[in-house]
């Protein structure tokens, strides 16, 4: 059996990296505390990146629709504690002995001065059973002072970046409007490893038209940064988006389940085993979605990577020997 899981998975589960690290049952509730992005207000670009959906890619973090002002920093801190409890007490009705981790998810959520990161964050924080807080971000929105705050709040807590990347590949990142460069990620990852601040990092799969060869070379090159997760997604075109008129005006190919679940575990097996899967597809809104279909069966897209890679015997890692 692969080492690093609890349930016969041929790769590092974040399930087996929870209930390892917290001997107990945790849940990440999705938060939406209103920020924007570099990407959307013109100071890194205009529009945001051509998969954005309105919800920022949060479709699950809290709605805020009814109590969001004008002014995106002008969120109170009882709208986030809403948000928390609304989700808590179903989970209390699973889980009643569970822990719980702030998830702030839509946008850029260290976009903001200091003293806004502050209250937002450790609103969350000081609620009752929560152990720690994870934040989306992108590396072009972390200030030094935000930094400095990151740093001594990962000594309080358990803490968690998402950096986004999505891809290594310059003209597709442009072709996404990305906005920063390859070299501001890897200055920005540098930092925070050095200020021993778990990072997990967000690549897409299936963006217009990057090979399988593409998608593999940016896990390769993942591998050797010593990360502490990835989340691998599925590229899914969703309404009101820029990559909804691209892909009308110049259709480009979506990848089918089966080709997805093959790169899957391509890209699976140049990864170190240590490096833990913290998701391995997407979660799109149905009302949304206008392709792919099949993301709309998770689970069955999570049991035939299981079986894909029981049927070839591989798992997590089997190819690092191989790399350059």
């Amino acid at each position: 059996m692969f080492t690093y899981t609890l349930d016969n998975k041929r790769y590092h589960t974040l399930n087996y990296h929870v209930k390892t690290k917290y001997n107990t049952k945790v849940v990440k509730v999705s938060l939406n505390a209103g920020f924007t992005c570099p990407n959307i207000d013109g100071t890194a670009g205009f529009g945001g990146c051509i998969y954005c959906s309105k919800t920022g890619s949060g479709e699950f973090g809290g709605d805020i629709s009814k109590t969001l002002p004008e002014q995106f920093f002008e969120i109170k801190e009882k709208d986030l504690v809403t948000q928390f409890n609304e989700v808590k007490e179903m989970m209390l009705k699973k889980w009643p002995k569970a822990k719980y981790i702030g998830y702030f998810q839509a946008r850029t959520n260290t976009y903001a001065p200091v003293h806004i990161l502050k209250e937002k964050y450790e609103s969350v924080l000081n609620l009752e059973d929560v152990i720690g807080i994870a934040i989306a971000t992108r590396c072009d929105a972390i200030t030094d002072e935000a930094l400095d705050y990151l740093t001594e709040l990962n000594k309080k807590t358990n803490l968690t970046i998402e950096l986004g990347l999505q891809t290594i590949h310059e003209k597709t990142s442009k072709l996404i409007n990305r906005c920063h460069s390859l070299k501001q990620f890897e200055i920005m990852l540098k930092k925070l490893q050095e200020r021993n601040i778990e990072v997990v990092v967000h690549i897409i799969n299936g963006l217009p038209y990057e090979t399988k060869e593409m998608m593999i070379e940016t896990v390769k090159y993942l591998n050797k940064l010593n990360i502490d997760g990835i989340k691998i997604h599925m590229l899914n075109i969703t309404k009101n988006t820029p990559l909804e008129t691209l892909y009308k005006e110049k259709p480009f190919h979506v990848l089918t389940k089966e080709e997805y679940i093959d790169i899957v575990i391509s890209q699976l097996e140049y990864l170190n085993p240590k490096i833990v899967i913290h998701r391995i597809t997407a979660d799109p809104d149905p009302k949304d979605l206008i392709e792919p279909n099949w993301l709309l069966k998770k689970f069955c897209v999570l049991n035939d990577i299981d079986k894909e890679m029981a049927k070839r015997n591989t798992y997590q890692g089997i190819k690092i020997d191989e790399q350059s």
